[in-house]
């Protein structure tokens, strides 16, 4: 597609959905976040966004074109076009590009959420000027995406990058996707808050868990611990496989300070390498990752870099 195209971009996440509109120089012309309904179902989910768009496509200078992307908490089948592995579980076995598509009347790009992160983050953030770059979405749960030279990666099953499911322990916490102690059980905020429950019979909130260990509050110590140690392991692990140029973290998590310090200690402990140079950084594009990821997905890619996601 053209770079002069505007570009719709929408990111539905677990508890908030934001909508862009960006002009061909990539200058915004409507911004909106709307709480997302998941409990409401599927088809309320699926309104919000078409709704989204519509208000965007509002905006638009009379006759101008312009694409649509989505990132969403999951994929969509290749073959059967229908939504698997999403944490948001009301969009999982339901056609949402197709459904969205007839909504809106006309054809959209839906990719993971993790993989507009990445792009984003590597074109314009943390991540701009690294070969091989990962990066991990670490909130309501955890997702990541693998970004070489411009491009992000999806791969034959759309998978690439999905290391919130890999299992690093088989006597862990069952996780929604049938398995049991998946990276996503062990370091989302949803994941600790489960573990932290389960171990004490208290319903606290990682922001409460972050603060009370700050505060050397034992039960919540022993929790950051937990956590911090299973970073270490999961992403450890992960660059010892994909040896990466960098890793870019974003998600509601990405904002504890602990992580570039003492969780990247416990990385390099568990890095199958005695010198671990991989940098670990923090976002640049903060909460506007997502939704410029979608949007530049929505095109085909940021100007001059069309067709390359």
């Amino acid at each position: 597609m053209s770079a002069g195209m505007f570009r719709i971009g929408v990111d539905l996440g677990g508890t908030k959905t934001e909508a862009v509109l960006l002009d061909p120089s990539d200058q915004v012309l409507f911004r909106e976040r709307r709480g997302t309904p998941l409990r409401q179902g599927y088809h309320a989910v699926l309104r919000l966004v078409a709704d989204l768009v519509r208000a965007a496509a509002s905006y638009l200078p009379q006759g101008k074109g312009y694409s649509v992307g989505i990132g969403i908490p999951g994929s969509v089948d290749a073959v059967s076009g229908l939504v698997r592995n999403a944490n948001s579980v009301c969009l999982i076995g339901r056609p949402f590009q197709r459904d969205l598509e007839q909504l809106l009347s006309r054809k959209i790009a839906v990719r993971n959420d993790a993989d507009c992160f990445t792009l984003a983050e590597c074109r314009r953030g943390a991540g701009a000027g690294f070969g091989l770059v990962f990066g991990v979405i670490m909130g309501t749960g955890c997702g990541g995406g693998i970004c070489f030279d411009g491009a992000v990666r999806e791969g034959p099953h759309r998978i690439s990058g999905e290391w919130g499911h890999f299992c690093v322990d088989p006597a862990g916490a069952p996780c929604y996707c049938g398995n049991r102690g998946c990276v996503e059980t062990k370091i989302s905020g949803s994941g600790v808050e489960a573990a932290f429950a389960a171990r004490y019979g208290a319903s606290l909130g990682m922001e409460e868990i972050v603060a009370g260990a700050r505060c050397g509050e034992p039960r919540s110590l022993a929790a950051f611990s937990a956590f911090l140690d299973d970073f270490g392991r999961s992403l450890g692990g992960l660059i010892s496989i994909l040896d990466p140029d960098a890793v870019v973290l974003g998600g509601g998590l990405s904002n504890i300070e602990e992580l570039y310090f003492a969780g990247a200690e416990r990385v390099r402990h568990y890095a199958f390498h005695n010198d671990l140079r991989t940098p670990i950084l923090k976002n640049v594009l903060g909460d506007s990752a997502g939704v410029f990821g979608a949007a530049w997905i929505g095109t085909g890619g940021a100007p001059g870099q069309d067709e390359r996601v």
